[in-house]
């Protein structure tokens, strides 16, 4: 277990909050005892026997055992026949009256309770507890001492302890029993084996039996959870992949601690880690992790050039200055922080001003390299007004923000106050949620409704964690009303709508009205994020502040202090929360985001989900996580530190080429495992492979139309949105990682290979593309010109495209209120609709076309032979440029011959579009 709890009477949420992250306050009830109170299996095994069951200790926890508390039984939300008890147990007060309605006080032996699950009476759950055995016995002798509940002032559940603590196997089959071992606050402790249940987290490499017998399976390692009360721990398992564990290890050298700590683990497993990468896939691999852009080739060729000892860590600081870093890590923490267009509505007045400017605030920080935790304080700190402002003042402010020429800029605001204005984030238990996802990298979903399955937090605890947010407010497009401020507010906010014409309360054509007002920079009324006072908050209960005595809102402990917290006392609820994530004896903050930027350096976090830090789901190198959470608070949450100590050691910059010993494993870092880009570095990949070489020396710089600078979520039928939604990019709509996808797809292939969006990148106008044929024919783009003044337009995009895109702009002019031009876009949208209905028939297929699924020929490129000499130039651009290597003797000779025919430039167009096909170009390796 990972910490020790420090005090039973607690009601959670300290103990919960911290349970993955650092020791609690000493129990001061009793020293605990070296004896351990034998297990219940033995001592109820005789049925003469007169002890007395706990109902906390023995009787909650045998429910649970054999399954009558679980989901498909009576711990569903409507029970079974009647009868229901609390999802996964700890309830004890709802557990046991339902126990106590089908319990018969003065014929015990004939309580329902009893005679259902032993099936002296028809029961649909079976015989959970055979007549006979010590489970009957131990339930039948608690209703026999009549059914006493958990008195008041029993003990607390303090830890639980599981023997071995850690289990190595030599062989399939082998076997090694567990014994778990509960603490109480009171000093007493109890073998409870036989009465927790347990879980496998990878069963194919070792599979514990239900008395806790773990049995080995296939080489590798895992975790074995025991779960007993509202204790959760883990046993790591391992069966080596190799007989070089241990002492038949070979010497390494390890240049970093994180290659010392990730050699420690593979020493264990007899795992030899794959040699370092070349230095053209460290470079590729680098500048897209870093940075979202694939390297120049002439980058490619000075970078291998380079006989400088330390030319990789200096690449990896020139990368960190770059805006495409903080462009791309932007990005990212807005999908942790969920930057959401589609949440958003009506945030602001004009609409997606919102995400362009959490976007923008988030960014300039970044850039900055502001430590995180001062980022992340400006996200959970925020209000809206300054102190003393009034809602005119405060409404004045941000209409200097808007227009064509803002006075100033809401990324120079102190907080973020969009974060808690999402229409997913209102309500005090969404905020609960969504908080504990974003900073703390937990799911409490579970714990809403009923004790949490994987951890130890309680649907009490979630209660008492919600009440820090209870009094933040976000009104839209109106101030909040709080005490002593309210009534001048809402004159003001009247008083401007009046200026504009607009009734009190907002009908659908208001909303434009307001956007425009507020695009002309005019004074429109603004959405307001504030703290109400406690009385404001909950009017019905006094404010409180000075009485000790009294447990105020509902939290009774919160970080390591043995006194309730008075959050009544705090002006800022969320104030306490913040201190709490920034104590360097917690970690739970850091390690969230430690093993979230783990994650984008390799092809999984040391923790995996990364959204689920559970007591139940232990990291794959736990030393290794808690020193980089550690070392991260001691640089003072600098990003930079994190980025450069990373991609700077060698488990990063690993092959991908497997060896024997770790071929089998992808969890413990012995080699790099490629991974598909993610969205917008792969469309930004695309472009920056066939831009021009003038546009290609400033993508680092110059972050015009990236699709790492996307702010929100794509809406609809965006232009942008169809190639981001294709590959993954993450839709923000719940809190959990996995709104973003990285798995491929059949429609991946199909975009890469035929949508227009592609073709339209290779033939753009000042491409790469282009270029060559200016290279290669002087004169070659004035006779272009003269061929597209004869021939017409180019040829036009697909029908259903060109509906699509007269649809937005459809959109768009009836939102700006240009009618006659929605009138024009209506009349092509009914031909192209009829060009729809009624294609031409298929024209027949001539000989000289290309097969097909190949390219397209863009028909207004001239033929041109090209020299067998300036092909293998070509050849090797295109390669350096998609790819971040030179082609091999094979690859190079197939290319040559490609382009060898009468239209050599049609062949490199060919090669660039096959390029762009190949797995090499859309993974990380």
């Amino acid at each position: 277990m990972r910490m020790r709890m420090r005090s039973s009477s607690f009601v959670q949420i300290a103990c919960l909050v911290l349970s993955v992250a650092g020791p609690f306050v000493a129990s001061s009830r009793g020293a605990e005892s070296d004896e351990i109170v034998p297990p219940a299996n033995g001592r109820f095994a005789d049925p003469a026997t007169q002890e007395t069951p706990d109902f906390q200790r023995h009787v909650v926890p045998l429910m649970g055992r054999v399954g009558c508390n679980g989901r498909s039984c009576h711990g569903s939300f409507q029970g079974q026949s009647g009868f229901r008890l609390s999802l996964f147990g700890y309830d004890f007060g709802l557990d046991h009256k339902g126990l106590q309605q089908r319990i018969d006080s003065k014929s015990p032996l004939k309580s329902l309770a009893l005679l259902k699950p032993s099936h002296a009476v028809d029961h649909e759950g079976g015989q959970p507890l055979p007549p006979g055995t010590w489970e009957h016995t131990l339930f039948r002798r608690w209703i026999e001492s009549g059914a006493p509940p958990r008195p008041a002032g029993a003990a607390g559940f303090l830890k639980l302890e599981v023997l071995p603590a850690s289990i190595r196997m030599s062989r399939e089959g082998e076997q090694v029993p567990l014994q778990v071992i509960a603490h109480w606050d009171d000093g007493t402790k109890e073998d409870v084996t036989c009465l927790s249940r347990f879980q496998a987290n990878d069963p194919a490499i070792a599979a514990v039996s239900e008395e806790g017998v773990v049995m080995a399976g296939d080489p590798g390692d895992t975790h074995v959870i025991a779960f007993y009360d509202n204790g959760v721990a883990a046993t790591p398992v391992l069966r080596p992949y190799s007989d070089l564990a241990d002492d038949r290890y070979p010497q390494l050298v390890a240049r970093t601690r994180i290659d010392e700590l990730v050699q420690d683990k593979l020493r264990l497993l007899g795992e030899v880690p794959s040699e370092v990468c070349t230095d053209e896939e460290f470079l590729r691999r680098v500048s897209l992790d870093i940075a979202g852009t694939l390297p120049r080739p002439q980058e490619v060729r000075e970078f291998v050039a380079d006989a400088r000892p330390d030319k990789r860590s200096r690449k990896i600081d020139e990368l960190l200055e770059t805006p495409a870093y903080a462009a791309k890590w932007t990005t990212f923490l807005c999908d942790i922080t969920g930057n959401s267009d589609a949440q958003l509505n009506n945030a602001t007045a004009e609409r997606a001003r919102a995400s362009r400017e959490w976007y923008d605030w988030i960014f300039q920080r970044v850039q900055a390299n502001v430590p995180y935790d001062a980022l992340m304080e400006g996200v959970i700190l925020a209000v809206s007004r300054q102190p003393g402002e009034t809602y005119l003042d405060y409404c004045e402010r941000q209409a200097a923000m808007a227009g064509s020429e803002p006075a100033s800029k809401y990324a120079d605001e102190p907080g973020l106050t969009y974060f808690w204005g999402r229409g997913n984030f209102q309500r005090p238990e969404d905020r609960a949620i969504g908080f504990a996802y974003t900073f703390m990298g937990i799911r409490l979903q579970c714990a809403q409704c009923h004790k949490h399955p994987f951890d130890e937090w309680t649907q009490q605890d979630f209660k008492q964690f919600q009440a820090f947010f209870d009094r933040v407010r976000f009104n839209r497009l109106s101030p909040v009303a709080a005490a002593g401020r309210g009534p001048a507010d809402v004159a003001d906010r009247r008083e401007m709508l009046a200026e504009l014409g607009l009734a009190e309360r907002l009908m659908g054509n208001d909303r434009r009205v307001l956007a425009d007002a507020a695009r002309d920079g005019k004074l429109v009324p603004a959405s307001e994020l504030a703290v109400l006072p406690p009385a404001a908050a909950n009017p019905r209960r006094p404010a409180n502040r000075g009485n000790p005595r009294r447990p105020q809102n509902r939290v009774a402990r919160l970080l390591r202090d043995a006194e309730p917290i008075q959050l009544d006392a705090f002006d800022d609820p969320r104030q306490p929360i913040m201190d709490w994530l920034r104590d360097p004896e917690t970690r739970l903050f850091s390690r969230a985001i430690v093993n979230r930027i783990w994650a984008q350096y390799f092809h999984r976090g040391i923790v995996e989900p990364t959204d689920d830090l559970s007591l139940a789901n232990p990291g794959s190198n736990e030393p290794l996580l808690d020193d980089l959470a550690r070392r991260f608070i001691e640089n003072g949450y600098d990003l930079k530190w994190l980025h450069r100590e990373i991609a700077g050691s060698d488990a990063y910059q690993r092959s991908w080429r497997p060896n024997e010993t770790n071929r089998l494993d992808d969890q413990n870092f012995a080699r790099a495992v490629p991974r598909r880009l993610p969205a917008e570095v792969l469309l930004d990949a695309i472009r920056t492979a066939t831009a021009g070489s003038d546009e290609r020396a400033g993508l680092h710089e110059n972050l015009r139309g990236r699709m790492t600078t996307y702010p929100g979520t794509p809406q609809g039928r965006q232009p942008v949105a169809y190639g981001l939604t294709v590959f993954g990019r993450s839709i923000r709509s719940k809190n959990c990682d996995c709104d973003r996808s990285p798995d491929p797809s059949l429609l991946q292939t199909l975009y890469l290979r035929n949508d227009v969006d592609v073709f339209a990148q290779i033939d753009r106008r000042d491409g790469w593309l282009d270029e060559v044929a200016g290279t290669l024919r002087p004169r070659a783009r004035q006779a272009q010109a003269e061929r597209d003044r004869a021939s017409g337009p180019r040829p036009q995009a697909p029908p259903a495209v060109r509906l699509a895109r007269l649809q937005q702009a459809l959109q768009t002019a009836r939102r700006q209120g240009r009618e006659e031009q929605a009138a024009q876009l209506q009349q092509r949208i009914r031909k192209v609709r009829e060009e729809i209905a009624n294609p031409p028939p298929p024209r027949p297929r001539n000989a000289d076309e290309p097969f097909a699924g190949a390219a397209p020929r863009r028909p207004d490129l001239p033929p041109i032979r090209i020299e067998t000499e300036t092909a293998r130039n070509i050849i090797d651009e295109a390669y350096l440029r998609t790819l971040g290597r030179l082609p091999d003797d094979e690859e190079r000779a197939a290319a040559v011959e490609a382009l060898s025919g009468t239209d050599g430039l049609a062949g490199v167009r060919d090669l660039l579009w096959a390029l762009l096909n190949t797995k090499e170009f859309i993974v990380n390796h």
